[in-house]
């Protein structure tokens, strides 16, 4: 390869990577230099290269040292030399350091890993989502994919964070969608409901576009809509007004109610609600006895959801079958 070549190479190489180089190049070469100029000083071209660094950082441990005029002329080169490269490159390292930090901070990076879940929207509800799962499941990796804030609302929780709108599928792609194992869509706050839900619906279809796999939970405020969510791909849809309706019709009727309903979902340090899925030998059981024999493990069966996942019993009577999954507090 020419030298020419060589050149043109070096000058297309990073700002960092070349003065890393540079650096690399003036320590070798000094301690080499050092090592002819004052052999009985520097017995290795090992020790030359020691004194170089120490020089040129500026640190001067003084255990090796020149003697020579010509060694303290070098010296005097390499400080004003060294020094200067060393310093650049340094400060190239705290720049490039402080320019990532504000990229995923101002949300600009893409997300690489897979396997992991992405939330849509940033309100109170994802806030206490991203932090219950954070404290819950430290193993699952999180993506916030968001155009409101202005910068990631929560720096100090493991969760990447890209700052644009989610319904464009460039956004999606940069938050790896395709390699993605649950989407997560919440409500956007500053819309009315039925304009909430449609962006919700045609950020879905964008998603299930690039990955039909994924699981797909969707949050709808409009009643209307949750039939234009299933048909959009949605594997799970929460209606959050809905199950508000209940706990305050339930509280209208009985008093305490929503606290007290409040006060057993905040228990998700200790305990949660899960579906599970019945042993071989519970089914063809009746749900009483399957309830008897999950109290002696602490989960508490509530209910029965059938196989169609839509029909919910809770008879003691109701036989267990292929398919169902029990709804439980489990600890």
């Amino acid at each position: 390869m020419k030298t020419r070549d060589v050149l043109f190479a070096y000058w297309r190489w990073p700002a960092i990577i070349r003065l890393f180089a540079a650096a690399s190049a003036t320590i070798v070469l000094f301690g080499a230099l050092m090592r002819l100029i004052e052999p009985e000083t520097f017995r290795t071209v090992f020790d030359g290269i020691w004194w170089a660094i120490v020089t040129a950082a500026t640190i001067g441990y003084g255990d090796i040292v020149p003697k020579t005029v010509a060694g303290k002329i070098a010296a005097i080169v390499l400080i004003a030399l060294g020094t200067g490269i060393l310093t650049g490159y340094f400060a190239s390292v705290s720049a490039a350091a402080a320019t990532q930090a504000t990229a995923r901070t101002s949300g600009r990076f893409e997300y690489r890993d897979q396997d992991h879940a992405i939330v849509v929207g940033w309100n109170e509800r994802a806030r206490e989502v991203l932090l219950r799962l954070a404290r819950r499941e430290p193993s699952l990796r999180f993506v916030l994919i968001d155009a409101t804030v202005p910068s990631h609302p929560l720096p100090d929780v493991p969760v990447h964070f890209i700052k644009r709108s989610a319904d464009d599928d460039a956004v999606l792609e940069k938050a790896n969608i395709q390699k993605a194992r649950f989407l997560l869509i919440t409500a956007n706050p500053h819309k009315a409901e039925a304009e909430a839900d449609k962006d919700a619906i045609v950020t879905l279809l964008a998603a299930k576009s690039l990955n039909p796999s994924v699981y797909a939970i969707v949050e709808i405020l409009t009643a209307r809509n949750v039939a234009n969510a299933f048909r959009a791909g949605a594997d799970e849809v929460i209606e959050t007004n809905l199950l508000a309706s209940f706990a305050m019709a339930a509280s209208l009727r009985s008093p305490g109610v929503a606290s007290a309903l409040t006060a057993m979902l905040s228990r998700s340090g200790t305990q949660t609600l899960s579906l599970l899925e019945p042993d071989a030998e519970c089914i063809g059981q009746t749900f009483h006895d399957v309830q008897q024999r999950l109290l002696g493990r602490h989960i508490t069966a509530l209910a029965v959801v059938c196989a169609d996942n839509r029909t919910v019993s809770v008879s003691p009577q109701r036989l267990i079958e292929e398919g169902d999954r029990l709804f439980a507090i489990v600890p």
